[in-house]
């Protein structure tokens, strides 16, 4: 089938020889494309949306084959989560819980240690009413609820979480097993010791408990001391060694302890070399062995991980390490191991291998999965008497089956919903196509879509938005509706309600006729504007009109936008045309030919010529005048064009406005020069008077705000465009109580670029040219005393010292309190140089739009005091190892002086130099973060400084430590690193570790 605009030309190629009053039932049809053939299934790769009797690619594909069932639902069969036969029950991983669920199954598959627990006293769980929720709080009730769903549960997991809860653990960070061992083991002890059962007190210790004792034997008089000690497990050094044996013999050799290690020997009393070893006196039924693969690395300064190989038998003899027992077998067999993926001490994941001690058999367990590794088969059976705890585990395998049963019948109901809409689709589809001669109706393509899509729920058929003006089918939508028999139509509104229906008397002959007028009239429009563009060169002869010159230079444009405007009339106030309409490649091409003449602010033909007040422009030139053929022609497209033959006045009104706008700017003129005049020095900035020096002759000088002066420059240079000034606004100087807010101090430091200095005949002018709110004036006194001749400055009005502090105060408390302010970051390095290296700024602003453009004027002989010049004329930063606080007073940025306020000039961005955007509340941390990525320097290695400071608490802010907007921090970098990723994790390692603090396992 043809592409969709060239099916919409087809549709209407008949109105060049058919005019709107002559048009029959065979064009309207045409316009609606009734008798386009349908699309065979195959012929189309998708839908053809031009032609309404196409009705493949609509989502039938979906349905007219065999289906297979599982297509009708998302439901996971809920089986999938049932525990199979003779399995082990897996645990579910909270996020970063794999620590926590590794060691639950190994102390699960301690045998006496779950036969201990399951004797524990549980009054909550012997006395649970089964219909509500069995909810544990002691740390042993949890491990024996959880113990007893392990055993005996129907689903493949459990889930910990009331557990972890319990303990208060976070489940998104990863802790270290080791220590999660011994802190939960301390924290059991502590809650069986309180067990009325004597039997259970001591449970941990038979259990886990060994003891050894520290030797220490003095060489001079051969003393030895034993400090006796008890162990849950022995940590042993992996460094340097090959397997098991060799770690435990480390363990227990003997060490010297001399030089500033020496030992204090009681009887010698003083100290003296000796040796100091661990002597094992007795080992716990089951042992612990920890190897120590996470050391810590003096060079980083943070942990590591050892890779190294360990291997371990599966039976380990430890009567030949026991005192005094070495001839004694002292045998262990190998029952778990805990194994920890990953290269960094950091992260990684925890899995445990353990042996079931009724088979033999080695199982690895991954959180939910569980994975038997080689031997016989597993026969679990209830090996323990846990009747009271039973039935809560009985009452979850109930909640279990329940959630299965619901999750089979959802399978089921979507299974027979999809069957019964299959057989629907196959039966409505064959019927959907329009047979020539039979009765038919329009259904929405988007409908028809959305019934086949069986993901969505199908709604009513909805048709009001391809209705038109006279509430009919509008020949623009044809496209997006398919036309389909009456007998599939009545089925699919007896289903699913709907309308309006839009059948055969839909088809709306008032917006065929209408589209056929505008049709005709863009095709004769390009006639007209050739015979209007000869027209207009000819000679004029009797009445003529005015035309603007603009509407003239785009009244094709004009014409061809009203004609569309035209077409769209017709359309429903809620109806949009989807795509492009029919001719809209010749409104195309038309803007194409006119693009460089068309005005985009008109709106309407001749409206250019119209001033504000509704007659002829006064503007002569911006209008022509023109034959009555061509305005006859151009009355055709733009009947409501407004008309001025060439008789007609222009505006009274204009011209009065525009004599008087006239006056006025001679007057301005004649202001700006006598102002000019009397003002010269002024108006050019020369032999102006300054406070540094004051100028001999007078002993007084007058104040006026920079303002007022910028302003009054601005009119004196362009008069006719600028207004004039007529006030001096002193006010604006002075405090609400009249004071003066500055002192002549604070003006010499810096303050004085808000104000302008005037001579005393200057003053004189400006009070009379201008009205002066409060006159500001400051005096010099000089007095001869004795001791030599002072000089004191006074100004009147007299300075406000309460608003005056009141400001400062407040100015130092903006800088303390700022936020998206810019600071710089200037890195230094040994050699002396500023880093050239470019990396990107990814936390400085983008735009730089903080950096200022303009520089501070340096003096005639002022040096850089930045850089200095080498013989090879590259440019060195002058800052030595002593003088690093010095350099953040770089360039003249920020300085502070007795008495006076802060001000910030232009700050130049030296090469190397970073800005950042900073808040006075962010800590210092986060800011060497943001420098880690703009220089690559891990925070770790940054050393900074500000104003003669190193910046050293990290978690205080920046407003506390002295940093304020545009200051200048020094960084020097002990060693770069370039691997962004590897900054991350080891700036992570720097964070304070805060282990388990805060959690159920230290008491909290």
């Amino acid at each position: 089938m043809a592409p969709r605009i060239q099916l919409e030309k087809a549709a209407w190629r008949w109105v060049e020889t058919v005019k709107p009053e002559e048009i029959g039932q065979e064009h309207i049809e045409l316009a609606y494309r009734i008798n386009l053939p349908a699309c065979k299934r195959g012929t189309c790769r998708r839908n053809c949306k031009g032609n309404p009797n196409c009705l493949v690619g609509i989502g039938e594909q979906a349905w007219l084959g065999e289906i297979d069932e599982n297509a009708f639902h998302s439901i996971d069969d809920p089986n999938s989560e049932r525990r199979d036969k003779n399995t082990f029950v897996g645990l579910t991983n909270l996020g970063a819980t794999c620590y926590v669920n590794t060691f639950l199954q190994v102390w699960f598959h301690n045998l006496e240690l779950r036969r201990s627990l399951y004797q524990c006293q549980n009054s909550r769980a012997e006395e649970h009413n089964t219909e509500s929720d069995y909810e544990p709080q002691s740390i042993c009730e949890h491990l024996q609820y959880l113990f007893a769903l392990l055993q005996n549960s129907n689903r493949k997991y459990i889930d910990p979480s009331g557990l972890v809860k319990a303990l208060g653990l976070d489940t998104g960070q990863q802790q270290d097993a080791q220590e999660f061992s011994k802190l939960f083991l301390s924290l059991l002890e502590d809650t069986l010791s309180k067990q009325k059962n004597p039997n259970l007190r001591n449970v941990i210790q038979q259990q886990f408990c060994g003891q050894f004792s520290y030797v220490t034997m003095c060489n001079q008089c051969g003393r030895s001391s034993a400090l006796p000690s008890r162990f849950y497990e022995l940590e042993l050094n992996i460094q340097g060694h090959k397997n098991l044996t060799e770690c435990v013999t480390e363990f227990l050799k003997e060490e010297k302890l001399e030089g500033e290690n020496r030992y204090f020997c009681e009887s010698c009393q003083s100290k003296q070399n000796a040796t100091r070893r661990i002597r094992l006196h007795s080992l716990p039924p089951t042992l612990n062995l920890q190897l120590m693969r996470f050391v810590f690395d003096r060079q980083t300064g943070h942990k590591k991980k050892l890779n190294s190989f360990i291997s371990f038998p599966e039976q380990l003899d430890m009567g030949p390490f026991l005192e005094g027992k070495q001839d004694e077998k002292c045998v262990y067999e190998l029952s778990a191991v805990l194994i920890h993926r990953g290269i960094s001490a950091y992260s990684g994941h925890y899995i445990a291998h353990v042996k079931d001690a009724r088979t033999g058999d080695w199982y690895k367990f991954n959180d939910e999965e569980i994975e038997k590794m080689e031997g016989k088969k597993l026969q679990l059976g209830i090996e323990e008497d846990i009747a009271f705890l039973q039935r809560l585990v009985d009452q979850d395998n109930h909640k279990f089956e329940e959630w299965c049963s619901e999750m089979a019948n959802m399978r089921k109901q979507s299974v027979d919903k999809g069957k019964a809409k299959h057989e629907e689709v196959k039966e409505l589809y064959k019927l959907l196509p329009a047979r020539d001669g039979e009765q038919y109706e329009f259904i929405p393509l988007d409908w028809l879509k959305k019934w086949l899509d069986d993901s969505t729920a199908t709604k009513e058929i909805d048709s009001s938005l391809f209705l038109c003006c006279h509430d009919k089918l509008h020949p623009d939508k044809v496209g997006d509706t398919k036309r389909v028999s009456l007998q599939a139509a009545q089925l699919l509104y007896e289903r699913y309600g709907g309308g309006p229906r839009l059948d055969g008397s839909s088809l709306c002959r008032e917006c065929v006729s209408q589209r056929c007028r505008v049709l005709r009239l863009k095709n004769q429009l390009n006639e007209d504007y050739k015979e209007i563009s000869n027209l207009v060169k000819r000679t004029l002869s009797g009445e003529v009109f005015w035309v603007g010159k603009a509407s003239l230079r785009s009244w094709r444009q004009l014409a061809l936008e009203q004609l569309e405007e035209d077409e769209h009339e017709t359309k429903h106030s809620n109806s949009q045309t989807n795509g492009q309409g029919p001719h809209s490649n010749n409104s195309k091409e038309f803007s194409s030919e006119l693009s460089e003449c068309t005005e985009d602010e008109m709106k309407t033909f001749n409206e250019d010529i119209v001033c504000s007040h509704g007659g002829l422009s006064i503007l002569e030139t911006e209008r022509k005048l023109v034959s009555p053929e061509v305005w006859t022609k151009l009355r055709e497209y733009f009947p409501k064009a407004p008309e001025f033959t060439q008789n007609q006045d222009p505006c009274q009104q204009c011209l009065t406005l525009e004599q008087e706008e006239k006056d006025n700017e001679a007057v301005s003129k004649m202001m700006a020069l006598d102002q000019k005049n009397q003002l010269l020095n002024l108006f050019h900035e020369k032999n102006r008077p300054t406070l540094t020096k004051w100028p001999q002759g007078t002993d007084v000088l007058y104040i006026v705000p920079l303002f007022f002066v910028d302003e009054w420059r601005k009119f004196i240079r362009r008069p006719t465009k600028s207004s004039p000034v007529s006030n001096v606004s002193n006010t604006l100087l002075l405090c609400p109580h009249g004071g003066f807010m500055f002192t002549y101090d604070s003006l010499i430091n810096g303050e004085a670029q808000h104000i302008a200095l005037l001579w005393p005949n200057e003053w004189d002018v400006i009070s009379r040219l201008f009205i002066v709110d409060q006159p500001i004036s400051i005096h010099c006194l000089k007095q001869s005393t004795p001791s030599g001749s002072t000089t004191q400055y006074t100004t009147q009005p007299d300075l406000c010292w309460e608003c005056r502090e009141s400001f400062l105060f407040q100015q130092q408390r903006d800088l303390r309190e700022y936020a998206q302010a810019t600071i710089y970051i200037r890195k230094v390095i040994e050699d002396k140089r500023m880093i050239k290296e470019a990396v990107p700024d990814l936390n400085a602003s983008s735009s730089e739009a903080e950096e200022e453009k303009e520089e501070r004027p340096k003096l005639d002989g002022e040096k850089d005091p930045d850089f200095s010049q080498s013989q090879d004329g590259a440019k060195r930063l002058k800052l030595s190892d002593s003088s690093v606080s010095s350099a953040a007073a770089g360039p003249v940025t920020n300085m502070v002086k007795p008495g006076g306020i802060r001000r910030s000039t232009r700050h130049r961005k030296l090469r190397g130099e970073k800005a950042l955007i900073v808040s006075a509340n962010q800590t210092l941390k986060e800011l060497k973060i943001q420098i880690m990525h703009a220089f690559s320097v891990a925070p770790f290695d940054q050393n900074l400084f500000i104003d003669g400071k190193s910046l050293t608490d990290d978690s205080a802010t920046l407003g506390s430590l002295g940093v304020i907007p545009e200051s200048i921090i020094c960084l020097k970098a002990d060693e770069p690193i370039a691997d962004y990723a590897a900054m991350d994790d080891v700036y992570q390692v720097r964070m304070p570790e805060e282990g388990f603090k805060g959690t159920g396992l230290l008491g909290h």
